[in-house]
């Protein structure tokens, strides 16, 4: 980016939170730093490693050498919505001319006409918020039942305005949607569990706010081998599971609500069998099958006490809180 912007012409700033991926932080940073021109953007980068900060490291040497212009901050309270609220924080206080505020997770990387699409898409759509796929390079050759898993669904197959995103890995909020509520703008009780993004984007529907699907505006997620693996898939069903419940716990809090969840948790059972069977017939593998049966008993779990925390600290050093899921109480 060129020398000569100021934070008074930043039109749009791309937010990437990050915890203890320094090899593919460095790669989505590099993709940012190739993007087609014709936006001008800053990054925001929020370590989230306050021990190691190898992030920052990687952060920082992209904004010395000029690839990128922006900030690198450190987040020292850990978990996936205490980063994301600082990422956006700081990009709304940094850059009070940019309208656009988007997000790439620190294992993504965007394709060169990606911040053209995202914006663009905003601009013709006049949509609020604006998503895109997230297409997946598994780093192993992976076996046909995950790449049949819904878990690893790149999203929709065109443009068109959508009630709500699903997630916050590759998005664009305008402005003034985030002056619509207060901060934090995740709400921290997702902030272990994840869903934090599902949640803020539900009460941007409930608030009137559209959103719209670019199917151009592609980044890729490096996924690897032991994200293939059945035994996080399975728990990742039952993480989908807990945080549907949670938000809809918070949604419906009142003594009527409560109890129409208790019937929809004990009615999730037997249509997850039946959800089961239509999803063997189509793609005749076990693993994809037990997706809506795991999705089911996660609910269920989180109604007795059992959550999923897969953003807890992770136990070795070189792990992610994702490659980690793990229930508790």
């Amino acid at each position: 980016m060129s020398g000569s912007q100021t934070e008074s012409n930043v039109a749009a700033v791309v937010c990437v939170p990050t915890f203890r991926r320094p090899i593919h932080l460095e790669k989505t940073l590099a993709s940012l730093a190739h993007q087609v021109e014709g936006v001008n953007f800053a990054v925001v980068i929020v370590e989230n490693d306050d021990e190691c900060r190898e992030g920052k490291t990687v952060a920082d040497a992209f904004l010395k050498s000029g690839a990128l212009r922006g900030i690198c901050v450190v987040e020292p309270q850990r978990g996936n919505c205490r980063a994301i609220n600082r990422a956006f924080e700081t990009a709304l206080d940094s850059f009070p001319s940019a309208e656009f505020i988007l997000m790439i997770d620190d294992d993504e990387i965007a394709s060169p006409l990606w911040l053209l699409e995202m914006t663009g898409g905003a601009r013709q759509s006049g949509a609020d918020i604006v998503g895109g796929p997230v297409v997946r390079f598994f780093e192993t050759a992976p076996d046909r039942a995950a790449t049949l898993h819904p878990v690893f669904d790149p999203g929709l197959s065109f443009s068109r305005f959508i009630p709500s995103l699903l997630g916050s890995g590759n998005c664009l909020i305008r402005r003034h949607v985030f002056e619509s509520f207060d901060a934090p703008y995740f709400d921290l009780r997702f902030n272990f569990l994840g869903g934090g993004d599902m949640d803020f984007f539900q009460r941007c529907r409930s608030k009137g706010f559209t959103t719209y699907w670019s199917n151009d505006a592609i980044v890729t997620e490096s996924v690897p081998a032991q994200r293939m693996e059945a035994g996080w898939i399975l728990r990742r069903g039952l993480a989908i599971g807990a945080i549907n419940y949670q938000i809809d716990c918070k949604r419906y809090p009142s003594l009527l609500g409560r109890s129409l969840i208790f019937i929809k948790n004990f009615l999730t059972l037997p249509l997850s069998a039946l959800r089961a069977v239509s999803m063997f017939q189509r793609t005749r593998c076990l693993l994809p099958t037990l997706h809506p049966i795991c999705i089911a008993a996660g609910r269920n779990l989180a109604a007795f006490g059992f959550s999923p925390s897969p953003y807890k600290q992770p136990s070795r050093p070189n792990a992610t809180p994702r490659d980690l899921p793990h229930l508790s109480m």
